[in-house]
């Protein structure tokens, strides 16, 4: 049985007992971190092999984590913090098990999405997760903009060195909305930054530090249907594009270049 293990994401409770129960069953457990996450086996007596399964080694390590589950072996992976296969390893392994009809489970538990979407105030009805960003410049900004039109609340993880430019690009490309950034979420320091992009960018032009995760409100009902219509009107007579585009931009918080690039088209 493969079974993916939700582990803490700061603080050591956070852990059910059932996944504790799975990992001391475990005939291996499939970690990051044998380091990381020995801290945490330590800390609630587990004393069971693990062997290193990340990003860089997961195509080398799929062959014998699935010869293991082919005889029938227990085997756990868990990330460093909350759930693998969520921006994490994980997921190719479980995709391989489940297309061999191997026995699989996921166990519900600790990860960093639901309570940013909570603790940012904005809709949680409906949420769209993204993950990180992409950190090519050009294939980012053709992310960002796939979802400019979309009216759910936007989740994304980000890296404190690289906080501030990628705010910066949500900022300008979809404009001056609502939004939070949710810092170390179940430790110490948790802390939730909570305005406009713009004022949070100017929080974090400094720095900023710890595990982040970025919550931005979508785009409003009928908001494009009305810049647009009024972007048409007012270009029928005669006004310029500069004009039009600083317009709008104040009047709905429209990304200037997405503005622009609309008006250019007519």
């Amino acid at each position: 049985m493969l079974t993916l293990v939700p582990t803490p994401i700061g603080n050591l409770e956070d852990i059910t007992l059932r996944a504790l129960r799975v990992l001391r069953e475990a005939d291996v457990i499939a970690c990051e971190d044998t380091r990381t996450s020995g801290i945490l086996l330590r800390h609630y007596g587990i004393d069971r092999p693990l062997t290193s399964f990340h990003l860089h080694n997961e195509n080398d390590k799929l062959p014998a984590l699935l010869d293991r589950l082919r005889r029938g072996e227990n085997v756990a992976v868990i990330s460093d913090a909350g759930t693998p296969g969520l921006s994490d390893p994980g997921w190719i392994l479980l995709k391989r098990a489940l297309d061999e009809g191997l026995d699989v489970d996921v166990l519900p538990g600790a990860n960093a999405v639901v309570p940013a979407v909570l603790l940012s105030g904005l809709s949680s009805q409906a949420f769209v997760f993204c993950g990180f960003p992409p950190e090519k410049p050009s294939e980012r900004d053709k992310m960002i903009k796939s979802l400019a039109d979309s009216p759910f609340t936007l989740c994304l993880y980000l890296s404190p060195h690289k906080a501030a430019k990628q705010i910066s690009d949500f900022l300008q490309l979809l404009g001056d909305r609502n939004a939070a950034l949710v810092r170390e979420i179940s430790k110490v320091f948790q802390e939730s930054i909570r305005g406009t992009l713009s004022e949070i960018l100017g929080r974090v032009n400094d720095g900023v530090k710890g595990e982040l995760v970025l919550v931005i409100d979508g785009c409003r009902e009928g908001v494009n249907d009305s810049w647009r219509a009024e972007a048409e009107e007012r270009f029928r007579n005669g006004e310029s594009v500069r004009d039009i585009v600083n317009s709008l931009a104040e009047k709905y918080g429209v990304a200037k270049n997405m503005a622009k690039r609309f008006v250019l088209g007519l």
